[in-house]
């Protein structure tokens, strides 16, 4: 019995061991889980701390990319590749530099801030008859000379002008006492706008303000009330703006697509923009606005705005269908552009660095041994070489050569350094990994040929007023308003980019009162790049 008591207590002790190890087991498993819980925790807390440091950089931290000094030894990261900020030029290019010598920038002069202004020309008289006895022999004193003591400059409002046109009506005098008398009437107003009395002037006025000052037509019904004592409602003006969009400013813009689809060299962005009252849709629906506009090819600049509905990457493809098989655009990561056939897409860099540029984290900006800032780097080493190339005055083909010498093996460290990168999912840098990964397929496009550009700045610069302005007038009416608006920015900001005065070129359109009938040879006549154009439209009078 004893022998089997004790068989039964070791049964049961064995059962308990068991028991326990299960437990043992289970407690492991709970333990790992909530340890796994933890971790996941403190890594979603680590992003989200990465998110607050990112919100309140963007809120309050400085909004340029630039780094205002080069941070020592960032080349590093390039291996064995030459520390050279300013490489010596390739041998079979001869080519004289003269060393670049920052000098300060000395304080404008009257004469250069205000040469173009009337003088006018006031003599003081603000001495007393007693002050101008000699004190020692009690003479008059005579004047010897004159000099300018204080300039000021006078701002003058602008002044409304109601014009009347005489019509005189004229008759036979052999005929008047006839059956037939014969009446003629001099009425050839010929108004800017039917049964309107806006004129070319006031429309440009109206037109110009809106979208380069960004005043809404709202705010300028009520200053026209409020300065002028006039009545202009912002129907009235919407009005005005639409008329003269579709049927002075549409032959000048299709004359400019035309010229555009013979470019070889092209960028594109989009932006989005609401419209409220589309058909079939809710006006909270969001609408887009297309820049398309001509790349770096030397040529005279031509920037053109589209409406669009939606931002189907169709808008481009039909925008751009008859431009040259093996054209090169320029855009940034959005999959819409896959659609532009035939096309060489270049990737912008711009957009690249500023996903890891975002990465970095609080207090790490300096860490070289953090990926985000090596990804930085990357993107800043190529940047540098494009720099010195402008610097120095390089030709296109010196470029290429340049290019294929000094970047495209940073480019390649780069794109093997992108594949092999370990990231963490849902932080900021496995996202500028994506997108850098994303975009890998397009990265080497712009070392083909030297009118490439490395980033797409210039269409963020070219769309900018749209943006800004956007922020004051918030909204189109309708699509009529929209697509009127597109054709006016269009024709403002080409002229802006081909050096003339936007406002005096607005209102030359308006008083030359193109249509439809024009060949592109008188078209051409009223672009902003020709000669007799730039003088009638300098830039020095605004």
């Amino acid at each position: 019995m004893s022998e089997s008591a004790k068989d039964i207590q070791l049964l049961e002790l064995k059962d308990t061991i068991a028991q326990l190890n299960n437990l043992i087991k289970n407690q492991s498993e709970i333990i790992a889980g909530l340890q796994k819980t933890i971790d996941n925790l403190r890594l979603e807390l680590s992003n989200k701390q990465s998110e607050l440091d990112y919100c309140k950089a963007k809120l309050f931290g400085a909004s340029s990319e630039k780094s205002k000094t080069p941070f020592p030894g960032q080349l590093n990261i390039l291996g064995d590749m030459e520390d050279d900020r300013t490489p010596e030029l390739i041998e079979a290019e001869d080519i004289e530099v003269t060393a670049h010598k920052r000098t300060r920038k000395k304080k404008a002069t009257y004469e250069e801030m205000f040469g173009s202004l009337p003088v006018r020309q006031v003599k003081l008289d603000n001495l007393k008859p007693e002050e101008l006895i000699c004190p020692d022999c009690g003479d008059k004193m005579a004047a010897i000379g004159t000099e300018v003591v204080h300039t000021e400059v006078v701002f003058h409002p602008a002044t409304l002008e109601r014009v009347e046109y005489i019509a005189t009506t004229y008759e036979c005098p052999s005929c008047k006492l006839t059956e037939n008398p014969y009446f003629i009437k001099d009425n050839n107003a010929n108004p800017l706008v039917p049964h309107s009395y806006v004129s070319a002037s006031l429309a440009t006025y109206v037109m110009y303000s809106k979208f380069i000052n960004a005043m809404p037509y709202h705010r300028q019904e009520k200053d026209f009330f409020t300065q002028y004592g006039i009545k202009i409602s912002r129907g009235t003006m919407a009005h005005w703006t639409i008329f003269c969009a579709q049927n002075y400013f549409a032959p000048v813009l299709d004359y400019f697509h035309r010229c555009l689809s013979k470019r070889k060299y092209l960028c594109a962005d989009e932006t989005p923009i609401q419209v409220l009252k589309e058909k079939d849709r809710r006006p909270q629906t969001k609408s887009y606005i297309w820049l398309f506009r001509s790349g770096d090819d030397g040529l005279a600049p031509i920037i053109i705005y589209k409406y669009h509905p939606t931002r189907n990457g169709d808008a481009a493809a039909d925008f751009f269908k008859n431009n040259p098989d093996g054209s090169y655009i320029m855009a940034d990561g959005y999959a819409g552009y896959n659609k532009l056939k035939d096309f060489n897409r270049c990737c912008c860099y711009a957009h690249i660095r500023r996903y890891f540029i975002e990465a970095i984290p609080k207090g790490h900006e300096k860490d070289f041994t953090n990926p985000a800032v090596q990804g930085m780097l990357y993107c800043n080493k190529l940047f540098e070489y494009e720099r010195s190339y402008r610097e120095k005055g390089l030709s296109y083909k010196q470029i290429y050569n340049r290019r294929q010498r000094d970047q495209k093996p940073v480019v390649e460290a780069f794109l093997s350094w992108i594949n092999n990168a370990p990231t963490t999912k849902g932080t900021r840098f496995d996202r500028a990994i994506t997108y850098a990964k994303n975009q890998s397929s397009y990265m080497m496009t712009y070392l083909e040929d030297s009118h490439c550009s490395i980033s797409n700045n210039m269409s963020e610069n070219s769309i900018r007023p749209v943006t800004m302005g956007r922020k004051n007038w918030l909204f189109c009416d309708t699509t009529d308003g929209a697509e009127a608006s597109m054709m006016v920015f269009s024709l403002l900001e080409t002229a802006r980019a081909n050096g003339i005065n936007p406002y005096k070129y607005l209102e030359f359109l308006l008083e030359s009162r193109p249509n439809e009938k024009m060949t592109d040879e008188q078209l051409d006549s009223l672009s902003p790049w020709n000669e007799n154009v730039k003088q009638i439209c300098p830039n020095n009078s605004w």
